[in-house]
């Protein structure tokens, strides 16, 4: 389960998957999100998977996005109902999911909170900076809840009738002051801050079992395994991880690069703000080393949404043609350049203090017509792939970075003969890459033992030129087009604990 999509993926013995059914954009992106809409959308692609797979069911895996939390009553958090073939559950004395999004600690709150005794430090959108935050504005709120977890701590909970909610390291970790070696939350330094420790969920080890299904689900019988549900990170990189040499790189709305680091590796037990790479709890006590960028697709979503906003701030109505756009922005450049070269004119205007000003008047008649920012898109991706080189320099970074959170986007090394759609979109790619290559230096992999990067995430598969500055950065292999996909590693977790089972 993901901020706007769930999935759903029947994984077989053999360890291919068998079906998959999504309900990508069937929720509401954003800082809050209706659980009941969640839950919905997971009944939707469970309800359109065949009846007679789901029968053969023997274990579900369960995972989503960490750092969320979202609030339920005990014993009252859903209502099983008839649905047809089968009961399903509808939330009831819930509150909504506060996601990973979420900004409403500011940097001065974080910085009034108790030190963690933690390696992994606590920001905006973490499940007990979160709840830090509700205690000092809406105490009130709190009081209406017992239990609380993440949306896919909720789901198992609710499949299982657990009397509380369970959460396995992966997501404690990234909730805050949670300490991973010793597999237990800073109880003592959040009851003496305050912190409502009765709403903490119970602790299991990733990979464990939580309960059984309390009813039957959908065609899937009553009584089988649940697994504790699992961070969407490491169930993304088991999904396709197949040697410890191997590192996972996924840039989809944000960047993650990740690799297993060696069994025994423990990290240092004081956070550090500004390290831009953190050690995540994985399977068996061991540990992933990621770098996790706020910049990755979103930035050239950004970018496509400011031309078409451009494209209305100038008078061409709502939309127009991507062909349109581009002819817009060589007019833009052509009359820049006609400006520069006539810098040394006499006449030019000046301005306060004898500076001469710049003057640029493009006029575009062509009103009326529509774009779709998909094709916009497409219509960069095409410009850049065009431009193999370029010097134009852009630091991405409008999201800030979580070790870095002032900081933001620029763009050097600026000249008139590089200002082309193409320039600039190959300059934000390899922005993208270099920015992660900042956080975690390529060379660090190296010495860590990795041979092989893994490519993945809907950015990445969508634009050709992004690949290509991959490929030019990483000093070894790049391997693409293996899906990572979190809902497959829940599945093939489960599975695999199975066979143990079976051979033992």
């Amino acid at each position: 389960m993901h901020s706007g999509s769930c999935s759903f993926v029947v994984a077989r013995q053999s360890g291919r998957v068998g079906a998959e059914q999504r309900g990508a954009g069937a929720l509401a992106e954003g800082r809050e999100q209706d659980v009941s809409r969640i839950i919905q959308a997971l009944n939707e692609c469970l309800a359109a998977l065949p009846q007679q797979l789901l029968q053969e069911v023997c274990g579900i895996g369960v995972s989503g996005q960490m750092h969320g939390v979202m609030f339920w009553k005990t014993g009252q958090g859903c209502e099983w109902t008839e649905g047809g073939v089968s009961p399903v559950f509808e939330p009831r004395a819930v509150s909504h999911l506060v996601t990973w999004q979420d900004g409403r600690c500011s940097s001065e709150f974080l910085a009034s909170l108790p030190q963690p005794e933690s390696h992994l430090n606590v920001a905006s959108g973490f499940g007990c900076a979160t709840i830090f935050w509700l205690l000092k504005n809406s105490p009130e709120f709190l009081k209406s809840y017992d239990a609380a977890g993440t949306i896919h701590d909720f789901v198992v909970a609710m499949l299982c009738g657990l009397p509380r909610s369970l959460m396995c390291d992966q997501n404690a970790a990234s909730w805050g002051y949670f300490n991973t070696q010793g597999q237990s939350w800073n109880s003592e330094i959040l009851r003496t801050s305050g912190f409502p420790v009765h709403l903490l969920p119970d602790i299991a080890e990733a990979g464990s079992v939580a309960g059984r299904t309390s009813r039957a689900w959908f065609g899937i019988p009553k009584g089988t395994q649940v697994g504790v549900a699992l961070g969407d990170l490491q169930a993304s990189v088991y999904s396709c991880m197949a040697r410890r040499t191997d590192a996972v790189l996924n840039i989809s709305t944000s960047v993650q690069l990740a690799t297993s680091m060696p069994p025994g590796f423990r990290p240092a037990q004081t956070p550090d703000p500004a390290a831009p790479v953190t050690y995540f709890p994985y399977f068996d006590r061991t540990y992933l080393a990621v770098a996790a960028s706020l910049n990755g697709g979103n930035v050239l979503a950004t970018f496509v949404h400011m031309l078409v906003q451009w494209m209305a701030d100038l008078g061409l109505g709502k939309s127009c043609s991507s062909d349109a756009l581009v002819h817009l922005w060589e007019l833009w450049i052509r009359s820049f350049r006609e400006t520069e070269r006539s810098h040394k004119l006499r006449d030019r205007p000046q301005g306060a203090h004898g500076k001469r000003i710049l003057l640029v008047q493009t006029s575009v008649t062509d009103p009326g017509l529509e774009v779709e920012e998909s094709t916009v898109y497409s219509r960069m991706i095409q410009a850049a792939a065009q431009q193999r080189d370029t010097c134009l320099a852009i630091t991405p970074t409008v999201l800030g970075e979580r070790h870095l959170p002032d900081q933001l986007a620029s763009v050097t090394r600026i000249s008139s003969s590089e200002l082309s759609l193409g320039h600039v979109t190959r300059a934000m790619c390899r922005g993208i890459v270099q920015n992660l290559h900042s956080m975690l230096p390529f060379q660090q992999l190296k010495e860590w033992g990795v041979e092989q990067v893994i490519g993945s995430g809907s950015a990445l598969s969508r634009n050709e030129v992004l690949k290509q500055e991959v490929q030019r950065a990483f000093p070894f292999p790049v391997s693409f087009g293996q899906d990572v996909d979190a809902a497959v590693g829940a599945a093939l977790v489960m599975l695999q604990r199975n066979l143990n089972q079976r051979e033992s």
